[in-house]
């Protein structure tokens, strides 16, 4: 009887060990409940792939007022306009202050009276001295002709008298030809003084001229209609790396040549924004856009991409710049305002999508993790075009059940990633939000 017991309780052990082995060997084998793993289905339409991104509107072709270049000092500003004031043609902007040009004008004017006054007594020198050699002139023709009088008596004089005579005319001829060799260098001289006195003179014009050209350029005025946008002020020192510079304000110290300030043309509006790196393979000139601006909620405007910026920024995050100009744009816009821009990069039609989480690679190969009845396997397919929210895809048919996460990496035990609906729910949610994404066309 007690062998009968021993050998009855080894059996239902050994039975026991069995069933648990058997047991863990299905678990092993069998993947878990497929609810516990999101999943979503490969579709088929059109696809646009789109880039967005959040800037802010200014207007084309602006006009920009910069400090006058006053021979490269620093000037004040004593008055000025704020950002967001309408101007028109002519009205002043910003107003330097003129104290020192004031000054120079006057010190050159005073050197500027002073040198006409020294031109004027150059010239009348120069007068005086040309009457007194025309008169010495006269007086030595005059001489001449009276030797030459008194030399004609020769032959009915004493020889010695008639020598003398011939040596007073040949002393007065000899005088006249001096005389007239000095006016000539005479008057030379006086046109070399007076070139002189009147070189200085327009030295000190220029002097003038120039006081008066900077203080007229030290009162900044628009030229056009418009509203206008304050500039940074670039010369003031930021302690930290990536602080804003504040805009300039009355009182602020200003360098020769420094922007001040920028009136947008109204008639041609642009929006400007900043796009990561990683999407500029997708952009091109031209490429549709659409604008809508915060302020102006309900209003959606059209445009192209006008120019695509140089790009800069720190290795992990580097971005350019691209201007996307207004086809309709509204008297209500304002510089400044913010704006959502979305371009569409292209379109493809009648293609096999699906979201970005769908699609892994390894080794340089892309495959999705395909549901079949008896798990989730491996399946390769071809990547045609991809975003941040979807891929376009080769080799799966329209219908199809992919898996939106690794069944490798997905964790059994975790209860939020098990229930009936959490599939459903990824599904719905779709890829997560990026720079460029692509919206299926239904």
């Amino acid at each position: 009887m007690r062998r009968w017991i021993a050998g009855l309780a080894t059996a239902l052990f050994f039975l026991a060990l069995a069933g648990w082995a058997g047991r863990a060997l299905y678990e092993k084998a069998t993947p878990k409940e497929a609810v516990s793993i999101p999943t979503t289905t490969v579709k088929r339409g059109d696809v646009r792939f789109e880039v967005s991104a959040r800037g802010d509107l200014q207007g084309g072709n602006s006009e920009m007022l910069v400090a006058p270049m006053t021979g490269g000092r620093e000037m004040v500003i004593t008055d000025m306009r704020t950002s967001g004031d309408l101007v028109e043609p002519g009205d002043i902007v910003a107003q330097f202050d003129t104290t020192e040009q004031d000054f120079a004008l006057k010190e050159a004017e005073a050197d500027l009276a002073e040198a006409e006054q020294q031109y004027i007594q150059a010239v009348a020198e120069s007068e005086a001295r040309e009457e007194e050699s025309r008169y010495a002139l006269v007086h030595a023709a005059a001489e001449v002709r009276l030797a030459e009088l008194e030399a004609r008596k020769n032959p009915l004089i004493a020889a010695i008298t008639a020598r003398q005579n011939v040596l007073a005319m040949d002393a007065a001829r000899d005088r006249l030809a001096q005389l007239k060799q000095d006016e000539k260098n005479r008057a030379a001289t006086s046109r070399a003084g007076i070139a002189i006195q009147e070189a200085a003179r327009n030295k000190v014009k220029v002097r003038a001229d120039i006081a008066r050209r900077n203080i007229e350029a030290m009162t900044l005025k628009a030229k056009t209609k418009g509203y206008v946008a304050i500039q940074s002020n670039t010369i003031t020192n930021v302690m930290f790396t990536g602080m804003s510079l504040p805009l300039i304000q009355l009182g602020d110290t200003i360098r020769a040549g420094m922007a001040v300030a920028q009136i947008p043309d109204l008639k041609s509006w642009e929006a400007s924004t900043r796009i990561g790196e990683l999407d500029r393979g997708h952009l091109a000139e031209g490429q549709p856009a659409e604008i809508e601006v915060i302020a102006l909620p309900g209003h959606k405007f059209t445009g192209k991409v006008k120019n695509l910026g140089g790009t800069s920024g720190p290795p992990w995050n580097r971005t350019f710049e691209c201007k996307v100009s207004l086809d309709n744009p509204r008297p209500e816009l304002r510089p400044g305002m913010s704006v959502d821009i979305v371009i569409t990069t292209g379109r493809l039609t009648n293609v096999l999508w699906a979201p970005s989480q769908a699609l892994f690679e390894s080794d340089g190969r892309a495959f999705v993790y395909l549901r079949t009845p008896s798990g989730f396997q491996p399946h390769d397919v071809k990547l045609v075009q991809r975003s941040e929210s979807r891929v376009v895809l080769q080799g799966l048919a329209e219908g199809q059940r992919v898996a939106l996460a690794s069944p490798t990496e997905q964790t059994r035990s975790d209860p939020a990633s098990s229930g009936p609906n959490r599939s459903d729910q990824l599904r719905k949610k779709g890829a997560t939000s990026g720079v460029m994404k692509a919206v299926p066309k239904t």
